[in-house]
C-alpha cells in the first residue's frame, strides 16, 4: 500500500541531510524529501521538535529522533504509553552519509496500524525497516558502541595496534571496515555523545565513553 506523507522540518536532519550536511551524496534522502506532499496520511517531523503539536486528523505521526527517547516528546505512563506517534532514525555512522536502514521506534501501546503504515511508507521508498523499543541507543548503537569502546581501550592498554585490530575486523570477522577506523571516520566526538547518552540512561560500564573519545570531545570544547 502506498502512503502519502507530509514533512515538517525545523533545522538540519540527520536522517535526511542535504548534500552539504553529509559526507558524499545522499540521493535516496533527496528523493524522499522531494516526494513529500502538502498533506498526507503520515506526518513527519524532521530536525528539532520543540513541542509536539496535537494532530486531530488521525494521521500516523513520525518524529525523527537523535539521542533522545520518543518518550521525551510524547510523555510516559508507567509502561502503558503509546499512540499513533512513533519515532524513527536512519542509521548513520557519525558524520558519514546515512545508510538504508531505518530504526522505527515504538512504545508499549503504540498503534499497530501506525507501525504498519510507517513501515510500508519507508519500504516503498527503498529503505530497510526494523522496529525497536523506545530504549537509549535503539538497536544498532546498543550493539556496536561497546565494541568500539572495547577496541579503543585495547589500544590504550597496548594490547594491539589500531592497524592490527582493524585488519582483524576486516579479514578475521568479515567487517567492511575496522572498528577504530570506522569510529574515527564517523567522528570520535559523535561516538562520545552517543556512548555518554546511553551510559547516562543505563549505567552500564560498557557504554562509558572511551578515553580517546573523551579527549576528542574536550579538544572540541576548547
Amino acid at each position: 500500500m502506498m502512503h502519502s506523507y507530509e514533512i515538517i522540518q525545523n533545522g538540519a536532519s540527520r536522517s535526511f541531510p542535504t548534500v552539504d550536511d553529509s559526507k558524499g551524496d545522499d540521493p535516496k534522502g533527496d528523493e524522499f524529501l522531494t516526494n513529500t506532499s502538502g498533506s498526507g496520511d503520515i506526518l513527519i517531523y524532521l530536525g528539532d521538535v520543540p513541542q509536539l503539536q496535537p494532530d486531530d486528523t488521525d494521521r500516523t505521526v513520525l518524529i525523527e529522533l537523535d539521542l533522545e527517547c520518543l518518550g521525551v516528546h510524547t510523555g510516559e505512563a508507567s509502561g502503558t504509553e503509546g499512540s499513533d506517534v512513533l519515532g524513527f532514525a536512519r542509521y548513520r555512522n557519525g558524520n558519514d552519509a546515512p545508510g538504508r536502514l531505518i530504526e522505527l521506534v515504538r512504545q508499549p501501546q503504540s498503534s499497530e496500524a501506525a507501525i504498519t503504515a510507517a513501515r510500508q511508507m519507508f519500504e516503498a521508498a527503498g529503505f530497510d525497516v526494523v522496529v525497536a523499543l523506545d530504549r537509549p541507543g535503539r538497536i544498532i548503537d546498543r550493539l556496536v558502541r561497546p565494541q568500539y569502546n572495547a577496541a579503543m581501550r585495547f589500544l590504550d592498554d597496548g594490547l594491539a595496534s589500531a592497524e592490527a585490530m582493524d585488519m582483524t575486523s576486516r579479514m578475521g570477522l568479515g567487517y567492511p571496515d575496522g572498528l577504530i577506523e570506522r569510529t574515527q571516520r564517523g567522528d570520535l566526538e559523535r561516538h562520545y555523545d552517543i556512548s555518554k547518552a546511553i551510559y547516562d540512561m543505563t549505567g552500564l560500564a560498557e557504554y562509558a565513553p572511551s578515553r580517546m573519545s573523551c579527549v576528542a570531545k574536550q579538544r572540541k570544547a576548547e
